[in-house]
């Protein structure tokens, strides 16, 4: 059974550009640096040889993972869906926190686009499974470290 992996069109092009890169700029580079320290001779205490080898199966995973998250990819653009103000992936949500009194804005992304710093959040977060499903108003219990806290939906974006 296949699983599909969720990407926001900005995710998508990410992991291809990192793609891009991995085949056309890195592999390039560590097949030169390995026939290099081949033609220094003895591999056996070759430390460049051994750390470029290891390098290269590095590159080589990554490449493969990536070629197998695009392929099972579902891009979803937010401002295609049905903007009926309930929270999907993709959207980006505007919260208050009721303790707090903070207002937070994150964008529910794949796990791959995820980053606290840029506001963007994971699908499988718990604060991204409070809100799925959940609309402009509702009040949400969300699980974290310190305990529940709870936060209201202020705005959902299909941007």
């Amino acid at each position: 059974m296949t699983t599909t992996v969720p990407l926001t069109v900005r995710g998508s092009e990410m992991l291809k550009a990192e793609l891009h890169r991995l085949k056309h700029q890195e592999r390039p580079a560590v097949i030169n640096a390995i026939s290099e320290a081949r033609a220094q001779g003895d591999l056996s205490e070759n430390a460049e040889y051994d750390a470029a080898k290891e390098k290269q199966g590095f590159i080589e995973g990554r490449i493969a993972e990536l070629e197998s998250k695009l392929s099972m990819a579902q891009v979803i653009d937010p401002k295609t869906l049905e903007q009926d103000g309930r929270v999907v992936f993709g959207t980006t949500v505007q919260l208050s926190d009721l303790d707090s009194e903070e207002t937070v804005v994150y964008q529910i992304v794949g796990e791959d686009e995820a980053d606290l710093k840029d506001r963007k959040i994971s699908i499988s977060s718990p604060i991204a499974r409070a809100l799925i499903g959940k609309s402009v108003g509702d009040v949400v219990t969300v699980q974290a470290p310190g305990g529940g806290r709870e936060v209201e939906i202020l705005e959902v974006r299909y941007e």
